[in-house]
């Protein structure tokens, strides 16, 4: 790979950016089924125009349940294959929640005068988030720790 004029990039780094295919892979498929997965949920469970938006909300805060659980398992648990994280977390995980539509959802309830209810959803979908993170990691980490025992 050329870096300039006359000068090539090491024999180790052409090595290290193809050995970073696979996770590129990795992140775009799991990215693209996360997706789909949303897609499906807001097609199943439309939110009516200037409504709470409920799918958004349980499609974050289920998603982040997920990332708690899945942290807790990939690094105290087991290691597992080193393409499991780049595929569930940042990509499933990351193209199933849907952030960028809770901001849009947030400037639609404001902008059409309905700024409480965008306040309400920016609250809970935070704190849910957080919570729903913070709550699975523990529960996941006391059910290791019963099955250690």
């Amino acid at each position: 790979m050329e870096l300039g004029i006359g000068r090539r990039l090491p024999a180790r780094g052409r090595a290290r950016r193809r050995a970073q295919w696979p996770v590129l892979a990795a992140v775009a498929a799991g990215g693209a089924l996360g997706s789909c997965a949303r897609y499906a949920a807001a097609l199943l469970w439309p939110t009516a125009s200037g409504a709470f938006p409920w799918t958004t909300f349980w499609v974050n805060v289920t998603g982040c349940a997920v990332i708690g659980v899945l942290m807790v398992v990939t690094t105290d648990v087991r290691a597992g294959h080193r393409l499991v994280g780049p595929f569930l977390g940042t990509g499933f995980l990351g193209g199933f929640t849907t952030f960028s539509a809770f901001t849009v959802d947030i400037e639609r309830l404001t902008g059409t005068g309905r700024a409480t209810t965008g306040l309400l959803d920016l609250a809970a979908t935070t704190l849910g988030a957080l919570a729903a993170v913070w709550t699975t990691a523990h529960l996941t980490r006391r059910v290791i720790g019963w099955r250690a025992a």
